[in-house]
């Protein structure tokens, strides 16, 4: 497959650097030249200096050229004006721009986009092209990326395992939906096919209000003490993980999903303010807090489990390390040696000590096997179910 990707942030050049890894011929542009050089410096394509004469392939690529072995993608002569695929990685704010002028340039090319929304990009690039260009663009959003940003922080595993979605209908031609499901199955994602407005609404309860209410949850830290923010523990960092996000490009998503962000906050907002008042510890307080609580139990439970199947209750084994070198490693050679499937695993730190507090998921029928196995290897385990039988 040629693929041509504009756009080399996190994104474009992690998808460049995994198509690249299967063999596929990939070029890149972008609108900073340094950002186009370091992602081709990564491994994520190749650079073409006429941007107009993209694919001539050479014939080392594997592609079907009739090029005489000296062709480049530079070279002056070429077979091929059109890419298969032309995908869009750029800030939302002007994917739509983007995406028309590439259907307009690649008149043969599928052109397909990774940006977060989907319903008013597709309401602005039918506004911006011609209803055959448009059978041309099906619009994309692989649910992947990291708080860092940028092609430095790309990694071709980055769509591995993780849900891409595909806004097509029953219009979209059959190839060319082919054409964009091979791509997103060459990055070893899992393939999802939605309506624009049913994914908006999902990706606003999964991602964004999660993104929203991260920052928020941090922001409550920037004048807090240094002692309190010592007594920070995994909850915290769980919770506000994703708040290193880039501001720019959330900001860009957030008014792109505007309608369905501000419609989950608002039902958010009415469970805090009840909250809010529960505090204030009048009659029925302490039930309203227990209901908080308990809701947020009922979604937990609704999260997918591993590989995607239904959500699954693990027992959880706390071991106690020495924050050593070789110690994770050794943990886990024990915990093979017994033969015991790890699903889950978290670690935190002591504070003020070289101690590490590991927490292994297991299935629980198996908790009392890695206990005593544990336990006769010599590892500590805090309060386990084994000591507190006296079976140990």
């Amino acid at each position: 497959m040629r693929v041509h990707i504009i756009g080399t942030g996190l994104l474009g050049a992690s998808l460049g650097l995994a198509l690249s890894a299967q063999n596929h011929y990939v070029t890149l542009e972008d609108t900073s030249p340094t950002a186009q050089q370091l992602a081709a410096d990564l491994g994520a394509g190749e650079l073409v200096a006429d941007t107009a004469q993209l694919f001539t392939a050479p014939a080392n690529t594997g592609l079907d050229s009739t090029a005489p072995d000296s062709a480049t993608p530079s070279a002056a002569a070429h077979v091929n004006d059109d890419p298969d695929v032309v995908v869009v990685a750029t800030p939302p704010d002007v994917a739509a721009e983007v995406i028309a002028a590439a259907l307009a340039t690649y008149p043969n090319a599928t052109v397909t986009d990774v940006a977060s929304v989907k319903t008013r990009l597709l309401e602005s690039v039918r506004e911006l092209v011609s209803a055959s260009d448009l059978a041309r663009y099906i619009g994309c959003h692989p649910m992947a990326g990291r708080e860092k940003s940028g092609a430095i922080a790309a990694r071709s595993d980055l769509f591995t395992a993780r849900p891409w979605v595909i806004c097509s209908d029953e219009d979209t031609p059959s190839d060319r939906l082919g054409e964009v499901i091979a791509l997103a199955e060459a990055t070893g994602a899992s393939v999802i096919h939605l309506d624009p407005r049913i994914h908006d609404a999902a990706v606003a309860k999964v991602s964004h209000v999660p993104q929203v209410v991260a920052s928020l949850v941090a922001s409550q830290l920037r004048h807090a003490p240094l002692e309190e923010v010592a007594l920070a523990g995994q909850g915290l960092r769980d919770v506000t993980r994703i708040a290193a996000s880039d501001p720019r490009l959330w900001t860009q998503i957030l008014v792109g999903n505007a309608e369905e962000v501000r419609s989950v906050l608002v039902d958010l907002r009415t469970e805090l303010d009840d909250v809010i008042t529960a505090l204030e510890l009048g009659p029925g307080s302490t039930g309203e807090l227990a209901k908080a609580i308990a809701l947020g139990n009922e979604g937990h439970d609704r999260i997918p489990g591993k590989h995607g199947q239904a959500p699954t209750k693990y027992a959880v084994v706390t071991i106690l390390v020495p924050d050593t070198p070789g110690t994770l490693a050794r943990l886990f050679k024990d915990i093979g040696d017994l033969d015991i499937n790890v699903e889950d695993f978290r670690m935190d730190h002591s504070p003020g000590r070289k101690l590490g507090i590991v927490d292994v998921s297991v299935v629980p029928a198996t908790q009392q096997e890695l206990e005593i196995g544990l336990l006769s290897k010599g590892w500590q385990i805090p309060e386990s179910a084994i000591e507190k039988e006296g079976i140990a």
